[in-house]
């Protein structure tokens, strides 16, 4: 679909708000009436942050960076992950921890929450020398964990190749994806426990060259198509220097259940950067991806579904570790980290940022 030259469909994008918060937002998820942000930062804090007025509570902190951030549908609870290898379920309500559970021994990756509220998963893994290939060691625990989302009970254990990086439920709720650093994704049926389908994209895997000689990149982030029958993936192209990070900005579609390839960023539509995260509108007409950025023009892009072209782009001059839309699709939510700057007055300023823009 990449190859047809297609219009795509008008798009208005126009900031509405931004909120500052002492460090990088590295995860986030909005409450169903879009009044409080709930974010996990790189100062271990989960925090639920009033969108009015800004003002911030601390729900809970992890001994490491918060690296997950999650609503449960049909409840009060939240769940977070960090680096620190434990999920947390907080009560936002009353602003209480009321549960930590000890998933991995190495870092949480990303957390993903079921869209019915019965499961979440987090990914871990290390990515360590496995032979003269520097093919990754095979893991030493299960790399994906799925959870009871309000018991905290562990439901599954999945075995995948380490570092996996980021995991999708299915919007019906039966499947889960997970990718990682060599572009491998797996699925799985929840009901079951059993895989059921795997493929693997070389698009998103770098070979460094130049600094050090060892893999780099892999999928970032994943996301099921409305119909759950096509899968997305986003990172950034292959690249021989794994420090640059100037792979080429991409997301991939594929038909899930056989690998076949759908579709890709067009190379006209991208700059260089990787891109950390995928979320589509809810009419499932269109999608956004975006990250951050070495060399291009936009941090955050939106391309129409049915034929891959760009619709409109703009640059944040932030990182963008999370993008969500609002359930009526007009807004558009975004987890934010600016450079740190150097301390003034003894004092390092707010580099964390929850952005929202509206939509048209």
């Amino acid at each position: 679909m990449n190859d047809e030259k297609k219009e795509a469909p008008a798009l208005s994008v126009k900031s509405a708000k931004e909120l500052k918060l002492p460090t990088a937002v590295l995860a986030l998820d909005i409450s169903p009436d879009t009044k409080t942000a709930f974010a996990s930062c790189l100062d271990g804090g989960v925090y639920a942050v009033d969108l009015g007025s800004g003002e911030q509570h601390k729900l809970g902190e992890h001994d490491s960076y918060a690296s997950g951030a999650a609503l449960i549908a049909g409840s009060p609870l939240l769940v977070s992950a960090g680096y620190d290898g434990v999920l947390q379920w907080h009560h936002i309500e009353e602003r209480r921890t009321v549960r930590k559970v000890s998933a991995h021994n190495f870092w949480s990756w990303q957390l993903a929450a079921a869209p019915d509220g019965e499961f979440v998963a987090s990914v871990t893994g290390q990515y360590i020398c496995g032979g003269y290939k520097y093919e990754p060691l095979p893991e030493r625990e299960p790399s994906v964990r799925v959870h009871d989302a309000k018991t905290g009970r562990l439901v599954h254990s999945f075995s995948h190749v380490p570092p996996v990086q980021c995991a999708a439920f299915s919007s019906n709720g039966k499947f889960l994806a997970a990718g990682n650093l060599m572009g491998e994704v797996r699925v799985w049926e929840l009901a079951s426990g059993k895989q059921v389908a795997s493929f693997t994209t070389p698009s998103f895997t770098g070979w460094g060259i130049i600094k050090g000689h060892y893999y780099t990149g892999g999928i970032f982030a994943l996301h099921f198509a409305a119909n759950d029958e096509e899968l997305y993936a986003a990172g950034m192209s292959s690249t021989t220097d794994p420090a640059a990070g100037n792979g080429r900005q991409l997301w991939q579609r594929f038909s899930w259940r056989d690998g076949k390839k759908l579709g890709e960023t067009k190379d006209s539509d991208s700059g260089r950067g990787l891109m950390e995260t995928l979320a589509f509108h809810p009419s499932g007409k269109y999608f956004v991806m975006a990250g951050r950025l070495e060399n291009g023009k936009w941090t955050m892009a939106f391309f129409d579904g049915a034929t891959g072209a760009m619709m409109h782009s703009l640059d944040t001059k932030s990182r963008v570790t999370k993008a969500l839309f609002s359930a009526d699709g007009k807004k558009i939510f975004l987890a934010e980290a600016l450079g740190q700057a150097k301390p003034k007055d003894g004092k390092v300023p707010d580099f964390g940022r929850i952005s929202i823009y509206d939509i048209a």
